[in-house]
């Protein structure tokens, strides 16, 4: 039987739309190498569902410190080595600034209106340039009065309830991000909206790392099926719904207390000065502080925990440290910020914590180049995601000899603060690369490293971090480096450990400090009184 020309024109079309699904997936020959794929998935099929980060350094073992892994209709670059890192996200930021399309992160579970993950332009350009102006390095000098209070609070919480460590840095963490963010206190870890924070990201990072996430953003026109079909579309909306209420909510109270003049000196001042002057809407501003809130909240707690891991597995770290601090401070009174120059092993204390356990382990968000490009021979095409493999780039042993020892004398020779490090020209003397690169670095980074210096050195002044002994065994119980949290923001799996005072003159001192500390706060409501002397309300 003879076919006809529409069934021969029917065929055609069928037979180039399977040659053109086939391509799907495949990777172009100037593209850089990487694994092999499949048709259609690509790589999806081998993206490990845990411990991502160790699969991504295998890779770049593997491939080389520039690798390319296709998924479905997208391409991602991941960079492991510093100097790529530097000539793409740094030196070609005009162009490597971008976000890819995250459906799920970004308009499912955020509206649109999460900082983290908002496209580059105009608006991004705005916010990020108002977020420096009120997290700037002067600024963040002007926050130290917040610091030392919070500080105080989390070395008498470590005295009263040494078995709540985690809880007690995480609460230290926050309350010092609200403080700074929105001009309150968080003075207890049960506080429910802290809880609610933590869960909502935890909610937020688990619904992101599904398969189905993958596949919605790696094929778009899946986005079309019902959401009874995709249930996962259903859960991204209502933790957006949950976390909206959250966020609005946080900064129409911080607003509110702007126009009565009761507000603390915080971000929340110069943003609604920047409100009223462009005119973005509240649930906007909500997101640009809720960021803040989330960035801080986080960053903070997990590299503070991580270090405290670490003196548990490194005691000989421990007593050095402890050893000069004792020398430049002495045993009558806790370090302070004008201390920091003279302890030079504690700032690489906090450099090395930052390098050995970064919690943006894969560099949070990847970017995203918005025009082709060309780096070693390799083509990189318009559109591709681009990773910075912030693990890979830390555990480079050329970089950081027998890298998963922590050593701060890595750092003897650094005098920089981070993000003086982050800019100069030669990337291999670069301190760490957790708080990103290029355009989209962290505007906060300056107040984090003052916290982390703040909090490790008190925390060595006053207390011993020793092992739990079994008491089957007799034998210390120690925490295995290795076990992580999962998600975008990585830290130590909780872990015991024993804080013990050094000495009851220290013991003592911690408690009076926070005898005369509580006295700036109100007894019943634990917030400040009155503004600390020498602060100013920040403006754009």
């Amino acid at each position: 039987m003879a076919l006809t020309t529409p069934t021969i024109f029917a065929i055609i079309a069928v037979v180039l739309i399977v040659l053109k699904l086939l391509t799907v997936g495949r990777r172009d020959k100037n593209y850089p190498p990487g694994p092999p794929t499949v048709p259609i998935l690509g790589n999806i099929h081998q993206m490990p569902t845990r411990d991502a980060h160790l699969q991504f350094q295998k890779w770049a073992n593997e491939y080389g410190p520039v690798y390319s892994l296709m998924l479905g209709t997208r391409v991602l670059i991941v960079l492991s080595s510093d100097q790529a890192v530097k000539d793409l996200l740094d030196k070609r930021s005009a162009i490597y600034s971008a976000r890819p399309d995250m459906y799920i992160g970004q308009e499912l579970c955020s509206g649109g209106l999460r900082f983290l993950m908002m496209e580059y332009g105009p608006t991004w350009r705005y916010f990020r340039k108002m977020s420096h102006a009120l997290l700037n390095v002067t600024v963040a000098k002007t926050y130290i009065a917040y610091q030392l209070l919070e500080n105080k609070q989390m070395l008498h919480d470590m005295l009263v309830a040494p078995d709540r460590c985690l809880q007690n840095i995480r609460r230290y963490s926050n309350s010092l991000t609200t403080t700074m963010v929105f001009g309150w206190r968080t003075s207890t870890y049960d506080d429910a909206k802290m809880m609610q924070l933590f869960e909502g990201f935890s909610e937020f990072v688990q619904i992101n790392q599904t398969g189905t996430a993958a596949l919605l953003d790696s094929f778009p026109f899946l986005r079309k099926l019902p959401d009874w079909l995709l249930p996962l579309q259903t859960r991204a909306k209502e933790s957006f719904r949950k976390e909206r209420e959250l966020y609005v909510g946080h900064w129409l109270t911080a607003k509110e207390a702007v126009k009565a003049g009761t507000i603390r000196p915080c971000f929340c001042v110069g943003m609604a000065q920047a409100q009223q002057e462009e005119g973005f809407s509240d649930e906007q501003a909500a997101y640009i502080s809720g960021t803040l809130l989330e960035a801080g909240s986080d960053t903070t707690s997990n590299t503070l925990y991580a270090f405290v891991q670490a003196m548990l597995l490194f005691p000989e770290v421990q007593k050095k440290a402890q050893d000069e601090i004792d020398r430049v401070v002495g045993s009558s009174r806790l370090p302070n910020m004008d201390d920091e120059p003279h302890l030079q092993y504690l700032r690489g204390c906090v450099k090395e914590s930052l390098r050995w356990m970064p919690t943006t382990i894969l560099g949070s968000v990847p970017h995203a180049v918005t025009r082709d490009d060309v780096y070693m021979g390799y083509k990189i095409p318009r559109g591709a995601a681009v990773m910075n493999n912030v693990w890979g780039i830390h555990m480079d042993p050329n970089r950081s000899p027998d890298p998963r020892r922590f050593d701060p004398d890595r750092f003897k020779d650094d005098f920089l603060n981070c993000a003086d490090s982050a800019t100069q020209p030669d990337a291999s003397k670069r301190d760490a690369f957790t708080f990103g690169a290029g355009r989209r670095i962290c505007p906060g980074m300056h107040v984090a490293e003052a916290s982390l210096f703040l909090g490790m050195s008190r925390l060595l002044w006053a207390f011993d971090i020793k092992p739990v002994i079994d008491p089957a065994t007799g034998q210390a119980i120690l925490p295995d480096p290795d076990r992580l949290t999962q998600g975008i923001m990585a830290m130590p799996e909780e872990f015991e450990v024993k804080i013990v005072p050094r000495d009851q003159n220290r013991a003592d001192l911690v408690e009076n400090e926070w005898q005369e500390a509580e006295e700036l706060v109100d007894p019943i409501t634990k917030q400040w009184k009155r503004t600390p002397e020498g602060m100013v309300l920040p403006s754009v």
